[in-house]
């Protein structure tokens, strides 16, 4: 009796389990920033290597970007079907989290916006528009505002890029050949 009891259990885990549903059409809405990336600030200097992939039967692009000065993050995005909406959960190693949503907009650029607290307890809407040049190359904004959205600041201007050959060298970690920037996140400030 106990042995056909675990074996109804596990039969019932697998079926539960087992065969994930097909996925939306909107799935494929993030597509364009697969890939392995050079990010170039606007002044053509590399701020950092990102790595973006499909993971979790498509379902997930997961992100893990490293500057030369030993800032790194990771974010999680998914399409949120029952919800509708695009996610992102960012984290990074100076303690920073962001919990966006949103979608592509008319333009077909994917919007992710979400608040925060900060060091002092103030709110800060933070809104990162990632676009598709159609050329290879996404340029990610990322904008802040302590107002309310009514104004905003840029926290951060990268193009991605197909990693560039002269970047083959660089070691993830260290500095070798990639440019320090300040990048300020209001009030937080994160050297990249």
């Amino acid at each position: 009796m106990r042995k056909r009891l675990l074996w109804v259990t596990l039969g019932l885990t697998v079926s539960l389990f087992g065969q994930p549903k097909p996925a939306p059409a909107e799935t494929r809405d993030f597509d364009f920033w697969i890939g392995t990336w050079s990010v170039l600030r606007p002044d053509g200097k590399v701020a950092g290597l990102s790595v973006i992939e499909s993971i979790l039967n498509g379902r997930v692009i997961k992100e893990s970007y490293q500057s030369g000065s030993g800032y790194q993050g990771h974010s999680f995005n998914l399409y949120n079907a029952p919800e509708k909406r695009w996610e992102q959960c960012w984290v990074d190693n100076s303690g920073l989290a962001l919990h966006l949503t949103g979608g592509l907009n008319a333009a077909g650029q994917m919007v992710l916006a979400g608040d925060r607290r900060d060091e002092t307890g103030a709110t800060v809407t933070d809104r990162i528009t990632w676009t598709d040049h159609g050329d290879g190359t996404v340029q990610q904004l990322w904008e802040s505002s302590v107002d309310g959205g009514q104004s905003w600041t840029l926290a951060f201007n990268g193009r991605y890029q197909p990693k560039l050959a002269s970047d083959q060298g660089i070691r993830l970690g260290r500095t070798g050949g990639i440019s320090r920037a300040t990048i300020t996140v209001l009030p937080l400030k994160l050297a990249i």
